[in-house]
């Protein structure tokens, strides 16, 4: 009997430390996705996607951000110029026809507040890497309607040669003109449904 006490005590805890976790919804309205990359040495082309969506998981007491899931569509990659849009496409870059979605999902998170560090899994063109976001949560609100949100914002980064962004071997020539490094910000705000 007293053994049973102690677990039965951790069942307690184990269900109030998650009485308070909320899924939001990724509002599509109220987000973006930002990405920048270093091309020709000095400037940075910057582009961001238009279709995805997503949702997060928020403990709204202790302003504890649970975990976090995406789905973007990479046709809908957007740097506003429409000839360099349909070379990212294409198979050298995302390959949308055989690749259509970049996917995200997190692993573990830690801090809270303004001081969260996202481990996550996103996978580009079947392949599947390992990506540490920065960010923080913001205090979750009534909407006008009445429904509840969450904004959370973070920045990451990629090397897009481990996704063959450019293919399976880049020239000296492409390596030069755009950088590997891959500088990501999201701004996201989320909805209970």
């Amino acid at each position: 009997m007293i053994k049973k006490i102690p677990l039965l005590l951790l069942v307690i805890l184990l269900s109030a430390s998650i009485s308070f976790a909320e899924t939001f919804q990724v509002d599509p309205s109220h987000t973006q996705i930002h990405f920048a990359v270093k091309h020709m040495v000095v400037f940075t082309a910057q582009g961001n996607f238009g279709d995805f969506s997503g949702s997060v998981q928020v403990d709204t007491k202790r302003k504890f951000l649970i975990s976090a899931e995406a789905t973007i569509q990479a046709t809908s990659v957007d740097t506003g110029n429409s000839k360099r849009d349909n070379y990212l496409r294409g198979e050298d870059f995302f390959d949308v026809k055989q690749y259509p979605k970049i996917y995200f999902k997190s692993k573990k998170v830690n801090g809270s507040g303004d001081n969260i560090t996202m481990v996550g899994d996103i996978t580009i063109k079947g392949i599947t890497k390992e990506i540490i976001l920065t960010g923080n949560l913001s205090e979750t609100t009534l909407d006008p309607q009445g429904k509840l949100r969450a904004r959370f914002t973070a920045t990451g980064m990629i090397n897009h040669q481990d996704f063959k962004l450019m293919g399976d071997k880049p020239t000296m020539t492409d390596k030069l003109t755009i950088g590997e490094e891959v500088k990501i910000r999201l701004e996201i705000e989320s909805v209970v449904q």
